[in-house]
């Protein structure tokens, strides 16, 4: 009996490690092509350089639908479709412009711009005192009799103490987000955020800045202030609280438009009712090309298909890579899609999403069960010799958040952060500052993922 024991843990023993060697030949495999042969930078060179900066609703977010789309088509896919989505369509309009105003005559300039969403400055602008806070607490402490009037500045810095730097920004962006609604409770007439940024530069980053069921007569303009004009205007005060500041606003909200979800997918050869999703935005903000936030990971997407078909494998599942559309200013697309597959009564088991940047990868975060995350677990040393091997429970991204259901895997591509902050939403998000071989490493780990999720079955979602 003993010797049965043992002669049956040897042969499991040597079916694992088989199994290993396999996974790891795969796995180089993969990697040797996103190295060699990759086509992740050449897409993004002309989705950056070509088309530029891709929001919601512009003339560019349709050529980027157009451009991805004849991409796919050109991989023998077995299906390539547009998803038709409505999304919001905000102009930015002239550039802004903002000074500070130490006594008539005496004006400093200073970068701004606005927050996307936000309703324009009345045309000749709007000049008033300032007052400086941290929280929405210290807003409501001040209260109206301080605040109407005048334009609130928040300045409350993303915590350079925090190593992830997604928990920084995290702890700062509702400044961003819900500062104008908030401000104008108080009779405010305007709002000026300092920039999400761990550097002090002189760019200004935009971002959604969300009024919620505020009536449009009350909606005040929002700005983002560079963090060295955030620093500049803070010590201003400091020095003399009343001074003033100036700035305009040239925004506006049209009607919404009809764009697209772009989508290609492999079928699954045993499974192919079961699908798998990898996936990035297609849009970003206007003021750089979109190269990090999120071009890269649109790209890394679509290569991850590319990559499997290079290297010879044939998924059991379906899988799908989706751009999706609207992102930045709505979630639109994510929404659609999640929508458009209960309505279709699609088995969706396994999800992951690029947007932290093209960086170098670290490793992927996890919504999943315990016994999903423990199979993951397990493939660690499969990444450890590409550096990419930092499991984390956690979430998986925006756009694929809205597919979570019980059973279903949500994974998140998770590259170095320490640099992505100084490109987000802001000018220098650009094309030359993304590195080929960063972007190529993380699609080569987004593929090797998606390969183990697809062979051992990762997710049951129902």
């Amino acid at each position: 009996m003993i010797r049965i024991t043992i002669t049956l843990f040897l042969m499991l023993q040597i079916h694992n490690v088989a199994a290993q060697t396999d996974d790891e030949k795969q796995i180089r495999t993969i990697y040797d092509l996103a190295l060699t042969k990759g086509k992740t930078y050449d897409w993004l060179n002309y989705l950056s350089n070509q088309i530029g900066g891709r929001l919601s609703g512009s003339v560019q977010a349709e050529q980027a639908v157009n451009y991805t789309k004849a991409q796919l088509d050109s991989l023998g896919l077995d299906k390539v479709w547009l998803q038709p989505v409505m999304v919001p369509k905000w102009v930015r309009g002239t550039p802004e412009f903002a000074y500070l105003e130490s006594k008539p005559g005496y004006t400093s300039n200073v970068p701004i711009c606005a927050l996307g969403g936000s309703v324009a400055t009345p045309p000749g602008g709007v000049k008033a005192e300032v007052v400086e806070v941290k929280s929405f607490e210290e807003l409501e402490t001040l209260g109206r009799d301080k605040i109407q009037g005048k334009i609130v500045f928040y300045n409350r810095p993303m915590d350079a103490r925090l190593l992830n730097t997604f928990r920084a920004y995290g702890g700062a962006v509702d400044q961003r987000s819900k500062g104008a609604a908030e401000a104008s409770k108080y009779g405010a007439v305007g709002v000026i955020v300092r920039s999400m940024n761990l550097r002090l530069d002189d760019n200004p980053h935009t971002g959604s800045t969300n009024y919620g069921d505020l009536p449009e007569k009350d909606r005040i303009p929002a700005a983002a202030i560079s963090t060295n004009g955030a620093e500049f205007l803070s010590t201003t005060l400091k020095l003399n609280p009343k001074i003033l500041f100036y700035f305009k606003l040239n925004c506006k909200q049209l009607e919404d438009v009809q764009s697209y979800n772009v989508i290609g997918e492999i079928k699954g050869s045993t499974k192919p009712e079961e699908v798998m999703v990898v996936g990035g935005h297609l849009d970003s903000w206007d003021l750089g090309d979109g190269a990090h936030d999120d071009g890269a990971g649109c790209v890394q997407s679509m290569e991850v298909l590319r990559l499997l078909k290079l290297s010879g494998y044939k998924p059991k599942r379906t899988i799908r890579a989706v751009l999706f559309m609207n992102e930045e200013n709505g979630l639109r697309g994510g929404r659609k899609y999640a929508s458009e597959a209960d309505i279709n009564g699609e088995k969706h088991v396994f999800a992951l999403e690029s947007d932290a940047g093209g960086f170098t990868p670290r490793g992927f975060s996890f919504d999943s069960s315990e016994s999903d995350f423990n199979t993951v677990l397990s493939w660690k040393s499969l990444f450890e010799p590409y550096h990419s091997a930092e499991f984390t429970q956690g979430g998986g991204g925006a756009d694929i958040g809205p597919l979570k259901k019980p059973g279903i895997v949500l994974a998140g591509l998770r590259p170095d952060s320490q640099r992505y902050f100084a490109h987000h939403h802001a000018q220098n998000d650009t094309f030359e500052h993304v590195n080929r071989r960063e972007l190529e490493l993380g699609a080569a780990a987004m593929t090797s993922l998606i390969y183990l999720a697809d062979k051992y079955d990762l997710g049951t979602a129902q």
